[in-house]
């Protein structure tokens, strides 16, 4: 226990946890975005990975991970727009849409893997992102290294938390995207384009999304790899959920996750005799406990995955 308590261990645990939270908060971000304008985002999980194989394409063939962002970016929307069609235009249920994208994804992107990447596609390392150091900040105690020694892309990450917030609780624009979230038909009368404040919404929420992808090739592991993200965008719901729909509970839902993600792999390299299994479903029952404990029966858009039809007039 005193390996875990010492201050270098407190930082390495921290700084991993943040790193391991990018994901998740770019993801839960999105589903914030989509479910309080009505439009439930189960679809999360495809558009990370959706921005993960855009971001490898971009990286590789301009070999340059700003590239990189603007491509996988550009494959989160387009993913964004093929729930939009479906579940805003068509009104397909949403949940089976969003399920059906994650699948497609997976598919497609495990396919086109090996046609752009070749058997190269595991070992290629591609450009990214490296962490830099702010001069005097990163070398505070403990939290220095944690907020002043990371790469761009978490500081992309904290700014997207404070912009959706803006967004939705300080502007007009967030005022119609919330009504059209609660209740679709008096936004409507009130001379409000439920499609078209959804599509946007939608759209964008993808792009957040894919920037989760991003992260995972750009600045983790770069390389793009099949289904590499793991479980991350059911994950980025459950924080959506536990933060009550609001950008920087969804947020602090996923710090949460990350932390004792990262805790449980410093617990399983300090206690190798302890199968690994048991330190592996450690963040997991944590984020069920807090959903249990904490969030009590949560109270989402009251609009969230119905069509919405506009009647005759």
């Amino acid at each position: 226990m005193e390996s875990l308590l010492n201050p270098q261990a407190i930082t390495e645990i921290l700084t991993t946890s943040l790193r391991l939270s990018v994901p998740l908060v770019f993801a839960a971000l999105a589903g914030v975005l989509s479910e309080r304008s009505g439009v439930f985002n189960i679809a999360l999980e495809g558009k990370i990975l959706a921005g993960a194989f855009g971001a490898a394409v971009g990286a590789f063939f301009m070999n340059d991970p700003y590239s990189g962002l603007v491509v996988g970016m550009l494959f989160g929307m387009l993913a964004g727009s093929i729930l939009a069609v479906l579940g805003v235009t068509f009104g397909v249920n949403q949940i089976v849409t969003g399920i059906a994208i994650n699948i497609f994804v997976l598919g497609i992107t495990a396919f086109l893997s090996r046609i752009v990447f070749g058997a190269q596609a595991n070992t290629l390392r591609l450009p990214g992102f490296k962490a830099f150091d702010f001069p005097g900040l990163s070398s505070i105690p403990i939290i220095g290294p944690v907020l002043f020694g990371q790469d761009l892309m978490v500081y992309l990450m904290f700014a997207c938390v404070g912009l959706v917030y803006f967004f939705l609780y300080l502007t007009p624009w967030g005022l119609a995207v919330r009504a059209v979230g609660e209740n679709p038909a008096a936004a409507d009368s009130a001379g409000l384009s439920v499609p078209k404040l959804r599509y946007g919404c939608v759209i964008a929420a993808g792009a957040l999304a894919a920037l989760g992808g991003c992260y995972l090739v750009l600045a983790q592991v770069f390389l793009f790899s099949e289904h590499m993200s793991a479980g991350k965008g059911f994950i980025a719901l459950a924080a959506v959920i536990l933060g009550r729909w609001n950008p920087v509970g969804a947020m602090c839902a996923c710090l949460l996750f990350g932390f004792f993600d990262a805790l449980q792999l410093r617990l399983q390299f300090n206690y190798q005799e302890v199968p690994h299994q048991f330190f592996l479903m450690l963040p997991y029952l944590i984020s069920i406990l807090a959903l249990v404990g904490l969030v009590g029966k949560p109270r989402p858009p009251s609009a969230v995955g119905r069509h919405y039809r506009r009647e005759a007039k």
